[in-house]
């Protein structure tokens, strides 16, 4: 835990690197681009059309019309799945992207995936507002429930910087990693709960909330759209493998540290 400590106050040292990374990757996305901000609106979007047409396919079949509420709880877990792709897929490059820095300059080599992340989050608070107004027009009100939104937002976050830290590291040294993950963020929007809820499986909810991620998004439609309070047990489960996965990725990133630039 010590040395977890010492690093994180390397990474604190050295916030002025991490903002300028994290620009840097802002910047680098929006270049050149004619549609600019509006790639950051796009991925959500696209989501939320997709999971309407998946909706709309589920109830001709089983005669059950889409409501307000099933279109308010896919417009709002479309947001943090796109947070989580986003910062999947570039956090996993992130190191094999920058080797000149990586070889020449010491610093936390944390700060790359981190950045990544933060990137990821000033893509998902532009597309925040048009997310809130489809809550909108949903007519999805306002309960005290909220007060757990920032709680369960946090863990999301958290979740993603330990799992793109830990991918970063491992696919330094395996470079098909990259693709691995793209096959599995490709497939896995199927087996996490987005368009559809979980209590949709029946008594095979238990196995798709073993998914930390699946969870949470659960804990947020759950408190959001459907105003109550999210499940303390399947909650405590995503907590313990929010942290436990974020110390571990850090360890094992620390231990594997010494010879990225060999390996780069």
């Amino acid at each position: 835990m010590s040395t977890i400590a010492e690093s994180l106050n390397e990474v604190v040292q050295y916030r002025d690197l991490l903002y300028m990374l994290t620009w840097r990757d802002i910047k680098a996305r929006y270049k050149q681009s004619v549609m600019g901000f509006f790639w950051a609106v796009l991925m959500p979007m696209v989501i939320v059309g997709s999971g309407l047409l998946v909706r709309i396919a589920f109830s001709v079949g089983s005669k059950h019309h889409v409501n307000l509420a099933e279109f308010s709880g896919i417009a709002l877990k479309s947001l943090p799945w796109a947070f989580f792709v986003g910062a999947l897929k570039f956090g996993t490059n992130s190191m094999v992207n920058s080797p000149n820095l990586v070889t020449k300059i010491y610093f936390p080599r944390e700060v790359f995936p981190l950045a990544s992340v933060l990137a990821s989050l000033f893509d998902t608070a532009i597309a925040s507002s048009v997310i809130i107004l489809m809550l909108i027009v949903g007519r999805v009100g306002i309960s005290i429930q909220l007060l757990w939104v920032p709680l369960i937002l946090g863990l999301i976050v958290l979740f993603t910087m330990g799992l793109t830290i830990l991918l970063s590291c491992a696919n330094l040294f395996f470079r098909d990693v990259k693709y691995l993950v793209d096959v599995g963020l490709t497939f896995g929007i199927f087996f996490t709960p987005v368009f559809y809820d979980a209590r949709m499986l029946g008594k095979w909810e238990p196995l798709l909330l073993l998914n930390p991620l699946s969870s949470l998004l659960e804990a947020l439609n759950t408190t959001v759209v459907l105003h109550h309070a999210p499940s303390l047990l399947w909650l405590g489960y995503a907590v313990c493998w929010v942290f436990l996965g974020l110390i571990g990725s850090w360890i094992v990133f620390d231990r594997a540290e010494a010879r990225f630039a060999e390996i780069i």
